[in-house]
């Protein structure tokens, strides 16, 4: 694998000296990732309205929103000061704040650590220390295992990395209930299961960008036909354990039929995929980013169909 640059990362000591108040508010607001944070709160809320069989008392959903984020947040900051070396040679991230300059890396890591503890605080005194001790767990996981031993040592990174990114649905039911369930670890696995083939056709985008770090990003290792093969795998594993709620008697029919129809039009883009990479098919044609941005949607659909269901019952 080729050796990543040891350069000092561009204008990473300048500060505040070069910058408006206004850049440095959008860079601090930046590090926390917030596109990726609406992903989580989508699992976590509509988990909140399983839980209680009916709307949860709203403050509550406030607080392990606010919660989440700040948890969520400060795990991104410090994934990003982690890997602003990298960052910097990547085209995809290389207008983070780490590698403008906008923000020093004792600020993001400060920042990070920050975040971490006013988060665990929040929500233990606002929600649960149940709910507070599994995102700081969440957080730990995702910096600790995926950022700084997964993710530049495996092929397997994002599979195990991205358990940290399954905790929200833990933490939106233990926040109404103060424990756990079947139905939490169901929609945890269907999380788990997911995020492999909803990352890894991005992955097989800008793969020249990780082989150019040397992080091991399955398409980097294994090429495309191998990937799309994982991918198909775990969409019929992740379709199949969507499904298990139903049986069990924790919804009633409308979360299965959304849960039948988007899943089987997962499915098909998977496959499609996989067809296009057994023939061969590259670049632009390979339409990799098809099935990315359905995993959004499909993810949006199918927790949606959690929170409305237990109206329908």
């Amino acid at each position: 694998m080729t050796a990543v640059d040891s350069r000092p990362v561009a204008g990473s000591a300048s500060g505040s000296d070069h910058w408006s108040t206004g850049d440095r508010v959008k860079a601090f607001i930046a590090l926390t990732k917030p596109r990726i944070i609406e992903l989580l709160l989508i699992t976590t809320v509509p988990v909140m309205f399983l839980a209680a069989q009916d709307v949860p008392d709203l403050w509550l959903v406030l607080a392990t929103c606010v919660g989440g984020y700040l948890s969520a947040g400060g795990a991104n900051a410090l994934n990003m000061w982690f890997d602003r070396d990298i960052d910097a040679l990547m085209e995809r991230t290389r207008n983070r704040p780490l590698v403008t300059g906008v923000v020093s890396p004792a600020e993001c890591l400060t920042f990070g650590l920050v975040l971490a503890v006013v988060s665990t605080a929040w929500l233990g005194w606002t929600v649960n220390w149940f709910s507070a001790w599994l995102a700081l767990g969440a957080l730990l996981f995702y910096v600790l295992v995926y950022t700084m031993l997964l993710k530049r040592r495996t092929k397997q990174n994002i599979v195990w990395g991205g358990i940290a990114g399954c905790m929200p649905v833990l933490i939106g039911w233990s926040s109404v209930t103060g424990e756990l369930s079947w139905a939490a670890v169901i929609l945890f696995l269907v999380m788990f299961f997911w995020t492999p083939p909803h990352y890894w056709p991005l992955s097989m985008k800008v793969k020249e960008d990780y082989a150019r770090v040397g992080v091991p990003m399955l398409p980097v290792v294994a090429g495309n036909r191998a990937v799309a093969r994982q991918i198909v795998l775990y969409s019929w594993v992740m379709v199949g354990v969507s499904l298990l709620l139903w049986p069990m008697g924790y919804t009633g029919w409308f979360y299965p039929v959304v849960a039948v129809v988007a899943g089987g039009w997962w499915l098909w883009e998977a496959h499609a995929l996989h067809a296009r990479a057994r023939a061969g098919v590259t670049g632009a044609k390979l339409k990799e980013m098809r099935l990315f941005h359905w995993s959004i949607t499909y993810v949006s659909l199918l927790f949606l169909a959690v929170a409305i269901d237990p109206f329908l019952r």
